[in-house]
């Protein structure tokens, strides 16, 4: 059963509100006459101008999938979205790209369909009028096969799949109004055959058996952006803890690894309640940690469970305080980027970072690693960064089929050197009282750049308007504050003909510590946003 009934008549939340603010300028290419031609929309995304659609606010995802037992074949799936107008509509466009449509129902009545572009166009059997609630039911397929030159969707494992939908890829998993600014509830059901464990975000909702199979429910208890689903289906082994305040913990490990795995499991408690220390209590219902064991390049923070390659923990050419900041790092995303959402992808330095910040500040205060060091070495760089990516709050667009090539050292990084300058301007009181509001203030939201720099003027009592122009949309760097002898690295000079270029800048490694990466395994490049070993966004 949907968390959001049908029939719920209320007016939308605040958030809701502003989400639908981000629609307003595109509304009115949604009122289309049935007979025009079906046309991909967006919300306008400076960066993904086809993700989203106009004129309605999800309220609510109720995804079923079923696992043939193999990653070869499609997961029957049913999606089902219960959502509030905000036109009149004649057409419905969600967002969906890989997979069969087998039917569209609106209100329960047949609806006809089509495909255009990554956008299934729906024509309801009578227009949908503005304010009013709406269910669309689609019976699709979801395929775990890779799309050529697309990243994302499902990750196919060494026993199963899990899912990376970072920046634009959940609409190649389920139909879906695929743009952070829409949150929404969500109730996952998942059913594959026995000798398989299928978790999801949320907390657990119930577990049927039925001839060979299985089928687990979840529910989200706070609303969840549509790139943060996460799904895992495998021969896995769920581990249990309990963390800060009887929060559970909940982890998701192959079985053959779960000895080796477990130690580092432990110290999750831990974390969780120094990152509670620095910004306030954990934001969600649950946490754990997902072990894939497959190769991916990056870890990601997936509401409620974050993504990790279990390779990560095994290998030992990851220093153990490295594993443990890159942990820290995905679990801060749980208060910046999940809970507090960015309005728009140009807001994406807000999640990365802060997510930097603390995995920095967690390395200074836990393994002696100086964030002065790391952000000296950062501010030589960032120049580079900026000609390379753009300014942290304004990146540059991605390179043509590579859409995660957004994440850029430009939005860690650098914009973590951009909360390193602000504490530096404001102190530190000020700056610790601004995280804690930041993540107060907009919880379960979203929120933009503006709404960062507004709240900083208001906790620091001081007109920042200038200082935030030059360190979030500046061609150049500006001077660090209390740092005058920092100085930009010079340009790179010409290589002479036949001289082998430098190996990759690794900023979050000492030089002398640096992880030598294992045979085989390619180091992450600077356009996946973390110049190191392993990515994490």
């Amino acid at each position: 059963m949907l968390l959001t009934p049908h029939s719920q008549a209320t007016t939308p939340t605040r958030r809701r509100r502003t989400a639908a603010a981000l629609l307003t300028s595109a509304i009115s290419v949604c009122l289309v006459a049935a007979s025009a031609p079906a046309v991909p929309l967006g919300v306008g995304d400076r960066l993904f101008p086809y993700l989203g659609n106009p004129g309605y606010d999800v309220a609510s995802y109720d995804l079923s999938f079923t696992y043939p037992g193999n990653n070869s074949e499609p997961l029957r799936a049913v999606t089902t979205i219960d959502a509030w107008t905000t036109a009149d509509l004649d057409r419905v466009n969600l967002d969906f790209a890989h997979g069969t449509v087998e039917s569209v129902e609106v209100d329960g009545d047949p609806a006809e369909f089509r495909t255009a572009g990554e956008d299934l166009v729906i024509t309801p059997e009578d227009s949908v009028s503005d304010g009013n609630w709406m269910r669309i039911t689609v019976r699709h397929t979801s395929d775990p096969v890779p799309v050529k030159d697309r990243e994302g969707g499902w990750v196919r494992t060494a026993d199963g799949l899990a899912m990376a939908n970072q920046a634009d890829a959940a609409h190649l998993v389920f139909p879906c109004n695929d743009h952070p600014s829409d949150k929404a509830m969500f109730t996952i059901r998942v059913t594959a055959p026995d000798g398989h464990t299928a978790v999801a975000n949320g907390l657990p909702a119930g577990v049927e058996k039925s001839g060979g199979s299985t089928t687990w429910t979840y529910r989200s208890q706070h609303p969840m952006a549509t790139e943060l689903t996460q799904v895992s289906i495998g021969r896995s082994t769920v581990l249990h803890r309990t963390g800060p305040h009887g929060l559970p913990v909940r982890d998701v490990v192959p079985t053959e690894h779960r000895k080796a795995l477990e130690p580092w499991l432990e110290k999750t408690p831990g974390q969780i309640a120094w990152m509670e220390d620095k910004v306030g209590r954990y934001p969600f219902e649950t946490y754990g940690l997902l072990m894939a064991d497959a190769s991916t390049g990056f870890e990601l923070e997936t509401q409620t469970l974050s993504l990790f390659e279990r390779e990560l923990f095994t290998d030992p050419v990851y220093p153990r305080w490295y594993v443990e900041a890159i942990m820290v790092h995905e679990l801060a995303h749980q208060w910046f980027g999940n809970s507090v959402g960015p309005r728009t992808w140009s807001d994406l330095w807000l999640n990365e970072g802060h997510a930097t910040w603390y995995e920095a500040l967690y390395a200074e205060e836990q393994a002696d690693k100086p964030m002065r060091d790391r952000m000296k070495a950062a501010y030589g760089a960032s120049d580079r960064w900026r000609a390379a990516g753009g300014p942290p709050a304004a990146p540059k667009a991605p390179d043509p089929g590579r859409k995660t090539s957004i994440f850029r050292p430009n939005v860690y990084d650098g914009a973590a050197l951009v909360l390193y300058a602000l504490r530096q301007e404001i102190g530190h009181p000020a700056f610790e009282r601004l995280e804690r509001a930041w993540v107060g203030r907009h919880q379960d939201d979203t929120a933009t750049t503006e709404d960062f720099v507004r709240l900083a003027a208001e906790i620091s009592g001081r007109d920042l308007d200038g200082f935030f122009q030059g360190w979030l949309y500046g061609e150049k760097t500006p001077p660090m504050p209390g740092h005058p002898d920092w100085k930009p690295e010079a340009a790179a000079k010409p290589k002479a003909p036949g001289e082998k270029p430098k190996a990759r800048e690794e900023m979050r490694v000492a030089p002398e510590e640096k992880p030598v990466a294992p045979e085989g395994k390619p180091v992450a490049g600077e356009e996946r946003g973390r110049p190191m070993v392993t990515a994490a966004r």
